[in-house]
């Protein structure tokens, strides 16, 4: 594991204007919700932060990289939250510590699954803040992991041209901790999810109770 962020000095002129702008997770989430959300239309990618800074898209595991390289800069340790889902569309997530309490930063297609404020006691309770938001048609939290990048050792996560398939393969083999809910709570969540949908022409729904401790929401859902 490599312990010290690598020099400011290996960054770009670009890039170190990008990271002295965003000192704080709430700024590296408010630049991210204005990152177009990659699609992944030309064929899948897993990109480093010197793509996505240059490229300016990301889904979830290319804005987590992002996250960990800039905040990383700031004294945070590069900590990744991975959720898996029961349809197997899993999120990636930077996860870090304030005071004591856990939050993340994240970027998705569905608003309720974007950052959490530090307010969490647990990872635990963080994950499960994600459990109403995650449900739709197919998929459900069923466990959480997390993940140090610097335990990739040689894989160049930060500035790498290629795509990091290598980081897909860590999350999957990453043990991962369950999460049991009542059926019926699933269930109560799916149907709803669907009468919402069927009565806003498809729009994502923002009616959840944890959205207290949402982090701000993409211009894009509202």
């Amino acid at each position: 594991m490599t312990a010290s962020p690598p020099p400011f000095a290996a960054f770009t002129k670009a890039e170190r204007r990008l990271v002295k702008r965003l000192r704080t997770p709430d700024d590296v989430q408010h630049f991210l919700n204005r990152t177009p959300y990659n699609r992944e239309t030309r064929g899948g990618t897993l990109r480093s932060f010197r793509q996505v800074a240059r490229r300016r898209i990301a889904h979830c595991a290319e804005a987590t990289l992002f996250a960990a390289t800039v905040l990383e800069q700031h004294g945070y340790p590069p900590l990744v939250l991975s959720i898996e889902s029961t349809d197997y569309l899993d999120h990636v997530i930077f996860l870090y510590r304030h005071r004591g309490r856990w939050g993340t930063i994240a970027r998705s297609r569905d608003p309720g699954l974007h950052g959490r404020r530090p307010v969490f006691r647990s990872i635990r309770a963080l994950a499960m803040s994600y459990f109403d938001e995650y449900v739709d048609a197919t998929a459900c939290v069923e466990a959480y992991g997390c993940f140090d990048l610097r335990n990739l050792g040689a894989i160049d996560w930060r500035f790498s041209k290629r795509n990091l398939w290598a980081i897909e393969r860590a999350l999957i083999k990453l043990p991962h901790r369950r999460i049991k809910v009542p059926r019926q709570r699933l269930l109560g969540m799916r149907a709803r999810y669907a009468a919402y949908l069927a009565k806003h022409s498809g729009k994502k729904p923002l009616f959840y109770a944890g959205r207290k401790a949402w982090s701000e929401v993409p211009p894009e859902f509202l």
